[in-house]
This record gives C-alpha cells, structure tokens and sequence, in this order.
C-alpha cells in the first residue's frame, strides 16, 4: 500500500523516536518534537511505539490512500476530516481505499502526528526513519513532503478496532498560561550576575517567531547581565561567547545575552555561546506543541526534581499504554 501525497502541508516530515548515538558526530537525535503523542499515535492504530509516522506542523497535508487502512492523528488539534467529513484526534478511524484524508484549521498546539497501522515504510537510515532535512538525511528522500510524493507503508503487525481513543488527561499537553518549563540552571551559570539569574526565572517571555525543529527562539524578558572577565583563549570578545563547547538536547544558549533559544530535536551539537541552563526532559515534549508569541515563564529545578518530572512523564506513556490495552 502508498499514501499519495496530494498536498504537503506547510512542513510534514516523516519521524520516529529518532536516531541516538551519533550526536558526537554532529548528526542530531531528530525525531518527534513530541516523542509522547507519537508514540500514542502509534499505539492507538497498534504499532510499535517508535514506528514512523508523519509530523505535520501547523498545517495539515492533503492524502490520498491507495489500500484501506487505520489511522489516527494525535498531537496538536489539527481535526482531521476523511472525505469531508470531520473525524476525532486522539482515536482510531478507518480509511478504505481512494479515500482522502485533510485537515481543518488548527486550533490548540504546533505540530500533529499522523500514524497508519504498519508505519510509513521508508528506508532505515543509521537506525532511524526520522528525516534530519538540515542534513538531507533519513525520512522521504531526506525532506519535507512535496505534492507527487508517494509513501509506501508497511504490513500492519496487528489489527485493532476503530474508535480506540486517549483520555484527555493522557495526552499531555501544555495546559494553562503562561506555560511552564523547568530548567536546571547549567555549567556557566557563573557568567551572569545574580540579578540576571533571578530575572530569567521571573521574567515572561514569548515564543518567537523564530521557533523549528533547530530551537525555539524567545523573546520579551529583560537582557542578561554579564560578570566582567578577561575573554579566555579561542572565545570571542562578546561577554556570551565562551570557548566551543557541546550542547545537550535543551540547552538554552542566549546569543549577545538577549533572547534565549532552547535547542531541539535538530539542534547543532556545538558551539561557541554560553548556556544558562537545560531544560528538563520531561518538558521538551512541551516545546514542540508551542505556537509563536505564546507566553512562557523559565522555572528552576534541581536534579531530583528534574529526575522526579521525568519519571512522570514516562508513566504517563504507561498509563496510556494500559488504557489502550484494555480497549483493545
């Protein structure tokens, strides 16, 4: 069976959990920016949790599906509609063959995922279907979706009913105003004054218009202060350069002290400007749901505290698991 791709969206990608191991090379995790909803996207039409599915982001595409199929889109409420007719996020729906799959309007989150039982069959590149279109690997050819495109989909492992849904209280995502991201404060915390660091933490800012799979811009909060030094050997004379240094998944390097930008699935894995902190992994999630000009406030954590948020957010897989195995 194929998916012809009638329209592409504004930037739909194939991604699974992405391709770990080869960030000390410089080829990043990529995957889904909300490894959560893919992975329930894949559960409700009985995949394995990392099978590949496709990442739409702000606008749906238009499918066309040359066999019957099961479906379901989760993520950002991007309503689906088959032939027209509008269907439910978060649940199973069957698509039988010629039938065309669009999407309205979306109304809450960023990016929606869209699972087909037996996974978007594209070549396994180091480990991973995931598209990394900076460096025009994995996924489709190595880029977003185009019009024309035809996108074979593997055998169904299992079959399941329609109408298997998720509680809302499952689905995880960001709930309230202005959102909340945890951060640990980092390695060159040191380089700003105590001032600065209390007003990152009190501050709230905005997501920019500058937000992608790389990092999240934002913006809004008052600029950082630097404590005086003598720039050290192979950093540049800006008080946020710092000698190369490697970035961790949810670092938050601020460029010239004034609009931080936490990196993301597709982030660089080094670089020369100073991080004030991480984002938790249990968050990370969270940041691929947010539109730009959302309000956001910074909130510190510790590490049993960050270990704590990431051991909730797995159990809420689990608890999605097991809702979904007793409908089953």
């Amino acid at each position: 069976m194929a998916i012809k791709v009638l329209k592409p969206g504004l930037a739909t990608t194939v991604q699974d959990l992405g391709r770990p191991g080869y960030y000390h090379i410089g080829i990043p995790l990529s995957g889904g920016m909300d490894r959560h909803a893919l992975a329930v996207a894949n559960l409700l039409v009985g995949n394995a949790q990392g099978a590949a599915v496709l990442e739409a982001v702000f606008m749906g595409p238009e499918l066309e599906f040359t066999a019957d199929a099961m479906v379901a889109v989760t993520g950002a409420e991007l309503p689906p509609k088959l032939d027209g007719v509008p269907r439910e996020t978060w649940s199973s729906f069957k698509v039988t063959r010629g039938q065309k799959l669009a999407f309205d309007f979306l109304k809450k989150g960023a990016r929606a995922y869209i699972a087909v039982a037996g996974g978007i069959d594209v070549p396994v590149v180091l480990g991973s279907r995931s598209t990394y279109a900076l460096g025009a690997l994995g996924g489709f050819q190595g880029r977003k979706l185009e019009a024309g495109d035809e996108l074979p989909v593997g055998a169904a492992a299992t079959s399941v009913k329609e109408g298997r849904n998720v509680a809302e209280t499952l689905r995880g995502l960001p709930a309230g105003m202005p959102t909340e991201l945890r951060v640990m404060p980092g390695l060159y915390w040191h380089r700003i004054t105590e001032a600065a660091g209390n007003g990152f933490f009190i501050d709230t800012w905005k997501v920019a218009p500058e937000a992608d799979r790389i990092g999240y811009r934002f913006k809004g909060g008052k600029p950082l202060e630097f404590v005086p030094r003598e720039p050290p050997f192979g950093a540049g004379s800006d008080p946020s350069n710092i000698t190369d240094a490697c970035y961790p998944y949810g670092s938050i390097q601020v460029p010239g002290g004034s609009e931080p930008i936490v990196l993301h699935r597709d982030a660089v894995s080094g670089g020369g400007y100073f991080m004030v902190g991480t984002v938790i992994s249990a968050d990370m999630d969270l940041i691929g749901q947010l539109q730009p000009n959302t309000q956001v406030r910074f909130v510190k954590v510790d590490m049993d505290e960050a270990l704590a948020a990431r051991k909730a957010r797995a159990e809420l897989l689990t608890r999605a698991c097991a809702s979904l195995e007793a409908s089953h």
